[in-house]
C-alpha cells in the first residue's frame, strides 16, 4: 500500500439488525500499537454498547458520516460484506477487511478488483495453527452454539436439569447437537453446563473424544466407512456416503422420540447444508419439544426451518431459524471479532511502523485475499501447511467384544491371584524362617504386623486413584489409634522402645491432625458461599 502510516476506518453497519462493530475502544489502542490511526463512524458501536465518548477516550478520531469514513480510511473494517453502495466508495489502493461470502458474491469481487482494491476475507482464513487467533468464523462460530442453547431454553418449558423436589421430580431434558465443530462444541459444553443429558453427533468419528470429555455421549453408528480425513478438508466434515447418510437418518428417526431439543450445526463449504432432521423425524417429537437450526441460512439442516423466523409445527415442535445469533450478543461477539481483526493487522504489519506489507507468500494473508492488484484471487491455493484436525490414530485399538472383554478380565484376574499366592508363599517361607531363630512374643506381634501390611495393601489397591486422598485422609485419622499402643509402650524399661515409642507418638499425631485438616479442607471445596 505503499510506505506511509495508514488508518484504519469502521463504519456503521448498514445490514438491517446488525448490531456488531468491527472496531471496539479496545481494539483500537492495540491497533495504534502497531503505528496505526484509527477512525470510526458515528454511533457504529452504539448497538454493541460502545458510545463515541469512549472511541475519542481511546484516540479514536469519530466522523459524522459514512462517506467522509470511507474517504478517510486507508483499510476499512466491516463485519457484513459491503452493499452497492459502499462497494461504489472503494477506491484504488484501498483494503476492504470484512466477512465476504466469495463463493456467493463473484460480482462484488470483480467491481473490488476493477477498483484496484484489495479484499481480505475473514471467513476465508485458512484453519492451520498459526492463524486461530484470527478465525473469525470460530469466534462467531462459538457464540452461536452457545446462544442456540440459550435460545432453546428460552422456548423450553421445562428445565434443563433434572430436579427431585417436594412438589414432585423433573426429569432432565435430553439435548442432541449434530455436528461437532466449533458452534457443535459450544452448545454441547453450555448444555451440559445447564444439566441436560447430551448426545452428540458427527461423521467425523475421531471427535467422539472431545464430546465424552465434555459429560456428552457420542452417537456412534452401527456403519463402517473410512474416515475422513479432517486436514484434507480444511478441518470440517465432507460428504458422506449414501449408504452412511441413511444410517444417520435411522439412527436420527429411532431417537426423535426421545429427544427435547434438537440443534443442528452441519455445513459443507461452498454446499447447500445437508438435511438431517426430516419432516418425519419432527412430527415424531414430542409437544414442546425445540429445534435450533443453526444451518438456516444454507438451506438448513431441517427442511421445515424458515430463515430468521420461529415458526411451530402442528404437533407442537418450535423450529427456530435465527442467523444473527452473534448479534443477539452484540458486545461479546464485536469483542472476539475485532481482536481477530486486530491480530490480522499485526501479521500484515510485522514492523509495527504503520507500514502495510501484504505478503501473498504468507498462507494466512494469501488465504484471506480475495482480490488483490485489480485481479480476483479466489479461490486461494491450498495453504502450504495441513489445517487443523483431530486426525484418526492409524494404530488405533480395536474395539473388544463382550466375549473378548470377559476372556481378557478372566485372563487378568487369574494372573492376579498367581502374583497373590506367590507373594503369599514367599512371605510364608519368610515368616517360617523368622519364627526359627525369633522368641515367641517377638512372633506374636510381627505376625499382626504382616497381616496388617498385606490387608492393608489389598484394601487401597483396589480404590481408585481419584478417591485416594479423601479415603487416606478419613483413614490416617482413624487408624492413628496406635497411638494408644505407643502411649502404653512408652514406659517401658527399654531405652530402644521408649524411642520407638516416642517416634510412634510423634508420627501419628501427624497423622491424625493432618488427616482431620485435609478432610476439612476437602470438605471445604463442596460447601456452596
Amino acid at each position: 500500500m505503499g510506505d506511509f502510516r495508514v488508518k484504519i476506518g469502521t463504519p456503521k453497519e448498514v445490514f438491517e439488525g446488525e448490531a456488531r462493530v468491527a472496531m471496539t475502544p479496545d481494539s483500537a489502542l492495540q491497533l495504534q500499537k502497531l503505528g496505526h490511526e484509527c477512525v470510526v463512524e458515528t454511533g457504529a458501536g452504539a448497538l454493541a454498547g460502545f458510545d463515541d465518548a469512549s472511541y475519542k477516550d481511546a484516540g479514536v478520531e469519530v466522523v459524522k458520516t459514512a462517506a467522509a469514513l470511507w474517504k478517510a480510511a486507508d483499510v476499512v473494517a466491516k463485519v457484513r460484506a459491503p452493499d452497492a453502495t459502499e462497494v461504489k466508495r472503494l477506491r484504488d489502493g484501498q483494503t476492504l477487511i470484512s466477512f465476504i461470502n466469495p463463493a456467493a458474491n463473484e460480482k462484488l469481487l470483480d467491481q473490488a478488483a476493477k477498483k484496484g482494491s484489495t479484499v481480505i476475507a475473514m471467513d476465508m482464513v485458512p484453519r492451520i495453527s498459526r492463524a486461530q487467533k484470527m478465525d473469525a468464523l470460530s469466534s462467531m462460530a462459538n457464540i452461536a452454539g452457545y446462544r442456540a442453547v440459550i435460545e432453546a431454553g428460552n422456548n423450553f418449558g421445562r428445565f434443563f436439569t433434572g430436579q427431585i423436589t417436594a412438589a414432585g421430580k423433573v426429569p432432565p431434558a435430553k439435548v442432541l447437537v449434530v455436528g461437532a465443530g466449533v458452534a457443535g462444541l459450544a452448545a454441547v459444553g453450555t448444555s451440559t453446563s445447564l444439566g441436560a443429558i447430551t448426545y452428540a453427533f458427527d461423521v467425523r468419528p475421531e471427535v467422539a473424544e472431545q464430546i465424552e470429555s465434555m459429560g456428552a455421549e457420542f452417537v456412534f453408528l452401527d456403519f463402517e466407512e473410512e474416515q475422513q480425513d479432517g486436514a484434507a478438508t480444511g478441518g470440517y466434515a465432507s460428504v458422506s456416503s449414501p449408504e452412511f447418510r441413511e444410517a444417520q437418518l435411522a439412527k436420527f428417526r429411532e431417537m426423535a422420540p426421545e429427544i427435547d431439543i434438537v440443534i443442528t450445526t452441519a455445513l459443507i463449504p461452498n454446499r447447500e447444508a445437508p438435511e438431517l432432521w426430516t419432516e418425519d423425524m419432527v412430527a415424531a417429537m414430542k409437544p414442546g419439544s425445540v429445534i435450533v437450526d443453526l444451518a438456516a441460512e444454507k438451506g438448513g439442516n431441517c427442511k421445515l426451518t424458515v430463515m430468521d423466523e420461529k415458526i411451530v409445527t402442528d404437533n407442537g415442535v418450535t423450529i427456530i431459524g435465527y442467523t444473527d445469533f452473534p448479534s443477539r450478543m452484540a458486545t461479546q461477539a464485536s469483542t472476539l471479532y475485532s481482536t481477530n481483526i486486530r491480530h490480522m493487522m499485526t501479521d500484515l504489519t510485522p514492523e509495527k511502523d504503520g507500514v502495510i506489507n501484504h505478503d501473498m507468500e504468507d498462507d494466512v494473508i494469501r488465504g484471506a485475499t480475495v482480490t488483490h492488484e485489480k485481479a480476483v484471487t479466489f479461490p486461494p491455493p491450498p495453504p502450504k501447511i495441513a489445517a487443523i484436525a483431530a486426525q484418526p490414530k492409524k494404530d488405533a485399538p480395536k474395539e473388544l467384544t463382550a466375549e473378548e472383554k470377559r476372556a481378557a478380565e478372566t485372563a487378568a484376574f487369574k494372573a492376579q491371584t498367581k502374583n497373590q499366592v506367590t507373594l503369599l508363599a514367599v512371605g510364608g517361607i519368610a515368616l517360617l524362617a523368622v519364627g526359627l531363630v525369633a522368641p515367641a512374643s517377638f512372633m506374636q506381634h510381627f505376625i499382626v504386623f504382616v497381616l496388617s501390611v498385606f490387608i492393608g495393601f489389598q484394601v487401597i489397591w483396589g480404590v481408585a486413584h481419584s478417591l485416594h486422598t479423601p479415603l487416606m485422609a478419613v483413614t490416617n485419622a482413624i487408624s492413628s489409634i496406635i497411638i494408644l499402643g505407643a502411649l502404653m509402650q512408652i514406659g517401658s524399661g527399654s531405652g530402644l522402645v521408649i524411642l520407638l515409642a516416642a517416634l510412634s507418638v510423634f508420627m501419628t499425631g501427624i497423622n491424625i491432625f493432618g488427616g482431620f485438616l485435609v478432610t476439612r479442607r476437602m470438605l471445604a471445596m463442596f460447601q456452596k458461599s
